[in-house]
């Protein structure tokens, strides 16, 4: 049985819809992360799933029961804000304490619980600390303690990482990730990173204008993207795009001309306009000689330890090539480059589309 199942749900206010049928299966102890950019319905999705919001249409269950117009608080699932949501004039404990007072445990046991939670999130010297003298990532952890503390079925995380640092990020995601193996409970967590969701998920959920555009592992949405959407959304830096036409069996494109790929064979028509994706990955320097060689302008370059970033112009597309950093040349130069088109993805320019075989 899964643990969270949305079937054609639907969000709308009055006449805008924001949510439309998604349908979605989460497995019971699955980490599912849904990505996208701000606006794209994730948060809302996230929100009728804990009640908060009401679903406009289609069916919503949790643990097999259908919970369209269940209350909040017998869901059996646990929210972490993004704004942490403490209360200020209450200690850890007490913020603790709090979440459990819906239960009517004895006090034994709200002792217990509390100090089970404190002692796994590393808050057991905090417990007398009111949020106002803790730090960002410490009232992260709180906040994550007064959810664990209820042991619900599924954990809500609602872009639970944006309020701090880098460093901070770092650390707070690893310990969610630790924390989600040691419990090995459902977890529904929501971000716009795909640093967090690369890292984090066993499989995402990558949503647009309020549609899912691809549910799958990391590997997969990274690998095998769907759309140009998921396969621009997904890695960083960001997958190259170029715009072309299929002429007499050869990629024609504004600064380069490229035989049709044998394994694109059928897949794709004389004078269809598709759009090529490349990772910087996929893009080396090469000499002038070489049959393949594009001609370049190197337009920046970014130093970033063990690589280096080039940006590049090739005809009228800008380009991004990821290469080792003692290959790295002067912004300005002129060069040439090659690449490797048996890690190409293609996309129908019309669609959006892939016509990568499956």
């Amino acid at each position: 049985m899964s643990a969270i199942t949305l079937s054609n749900v639907t969000k709308r206010y009055g006449a805008v819809q924001v949510v439309h049928g998604v349908d979605l299966e989460i497995d019971k102890g699955e980490f599912v992360v849904l990505l996208g950019p701000s606006g794209c319905g994730k948060t809302t999705t996230l929100r009728m799933v804990a009640g908060l919001e009401d679903v406009t249409g289609g069916k919503l269950s949790i643990g097999g029961q259908v919970v369209n117009d269940v209350a909040p608080k017998d869901r059996g699932v646990a929210m972490v804000f993004q704004n942490y949501a403490l209360y200020p004039h209450m200690t850890v404990r007490q913020n603790m304490e709090f979440a459990l007072r819906p239960l009517k445990l004895g006090a034994d046991e709200v002792e217990r619980r509390i100090n089970e939670t404190a002692e796994i999130l590393g808050l057991s010297e905090l417990l007398a600390r009111k949020p106002a003298q803790l730090s960002g990532g410490q009232r992260q952890r709180v906040a994550m303690g007064r959810a664990m503390v209820r042991t619900p079925d599924v954990f809500l995380f609602d872009e639970p990482l944006s309020n701090l640092d880098a460093k901070l990020r770092t650390q707070v995601r690893w310990e969610i990730g630790k924390l989600h193996q040691r419990l090995g409970t459902t977890v529904l967590y929501v971000t716009h990173d795909q640093v967090e969701a690369m890292t984090l998920a066993d499989k995402i959920v990558i949503m647009r204008d309020g549609y899912v555009e691809q549910v799958g592992t990391p590997e997969e949405v990274y690998s095998n993207p769907k759309t140009s959407f998921v396969a621009t959304f997904i890695g960083s830096p960001s997958m190259n795009m170029i715009d072309a036409r299929i002429t007499d069996g050869r990629i024609e494109a504004d600064g380069f001309s490229h035989p049709v790929p044998t394994r694109f064979a059928g897949r794709v028509t004389e004078g269809q306009d598709v759009t090529i994706g490349i990772r910087p990955i996929s893009i080396e320097l090469a000499h002038a000689d070489d049959e393949r060689a594009l001609p370049a302008t190197v337009e920046v370059t970014e130093f970033l330890g063990n690589e280096a970033l080039l940006d590049l112009r090739v005809g009228t597309h800008e380009l991004v090539a990821e290469i080792p950093a003692e290959q790295r040349v002067p912004s300005g130069t002129k060069t040439h480059i090659r690449l490797n088109f048996d890690l190409a993805h293609f996309f129908d320019a019309g669609t959006g589309r892939s016509l990568n075989a499956e």
